[in-house]
């Protein structure tokens, strides 16, 4: 029998920047290749996916940048903490994909990091569009009215 209760947050990491500084066109939730120190850090959620980026290279998918601090009670044989990791999605999605990332502008970028439900982790991409100076500034304003609009609301 399942319990019930609260939810478990299987959130390892999110790129909070991520929104602010790009317009996401479309998200994808892909696999990540790790090694056994890798996923005890990543349960540790010492990692960081400010900086990262993800690219096609021939034919595969990687995740460049992407910042998975040294297990501390691993061995010797710790793992490099920025290593390119290979990311699994399916041809199908890979080949669909490819066009619409060579397109001027628009890059691949790691939104989330999450363990599923069998606690696998995952990975969530987003096609983005780089915003422009005049469109952040108009999401600052927007979350402003937001946050003024909640406020008077929670008054009444």
């Amino acid at each position: 029998m399942a319990r019930k209760g609260k939810p478990v947050d299987r959130t390892i990491c999110r790129s909070r920047r991520a929104r602010f500084r790009y317009t996401i066109l479309e998200e994808i939730e892909c696999g990540i290749v790790l090694t056994g120190t890798e996923v005890k850090s990543l349960r540790a959620r010492t990692v960081s996916i400010e900086e990262a980026y993800a690219r096609i290279e021939r034919g595969e998918l990687w995740l460049i940048g992407c910042h998975v601090s040294p297990y501390k009670h691993g061995t010797i044989q710790e793992h490099d903490p920025i290593r390119r990791r290979k990311l699994l999605v399916r041809g199908r999605e890979l080949r669909k994909l490819r066009p619409k990332v060579e397109q001027k502008g628009q890059t691949l970028i790691p939104l989330s990091m999450h363990f599923n439900e069998r606690g696998i982790a995952k990975v969530v991409l987003g096609l983005a569009v780089g915003k422009k100076l005049h469109d952040k500034r108009q999401t600052l304003r927007d979350r402003q009215h937001k946050r003024e609009m909640d406020r008077a609301a929670k008054w009444r």
